[in-house]
């Protein structure tokens, strides 16, 4: 059974830098396929780092520079490191892994399988 557990959500203050981790069980995270998608209230999720099929990393523009998408294969943990956090980063985050997807179409969550259950940034001014 596929399992992916995220972590290091919470609140935090504009400019923080948390890292974000998804653990996987009963799947092996391969260097492609695996995305980071942020659900805020009232907006549809979506994503904002992923690699796609190619082995591609992509960010969104509201991101770039900021986010990074990463992953430990001894661990089997997929990462976001958030830097310079802004208050509309606020969102239940996910993670995801296995796709069929390229470039800017693996921000769409449709193209993903495998889903973690979420972890809340509050991020404050």
């Amino acid at each position: 059974q596929v399992q992916l557990v995220e972590s290091g959500g919470g609140s935090v203050h504009a400019g923080a830098s948390p890292r974000l981790s998804c653990a996987a069980s009963g799947y092996t995270y391969r260097s492609y396929c695996l995305g980071w998608f942020p659900h805020a209230t009232g907006k549809e999720r979506e994503g904002v780092a992923a690699v796609d099929s190619d082995g591609r990393t992509i960010y969104a523009d509201s991101v770039k520079g900021r986010f990074t998408i990463s992953q430990d294969n001894a661990k089997n943990i997929l990462y976001l490191q958030m830097n310079s956090l802004k208050p509309e980063d606020t969102a239940m985050y996910y993670c995801a892994a296995d796709c069929e997807c390229s470039g800017g179409y693996c921000f769409n969550p449709r193209f993903f399988v495998w889903w973690g259950q979420g972890t809340q940034v509050t991020v404050s001014s």
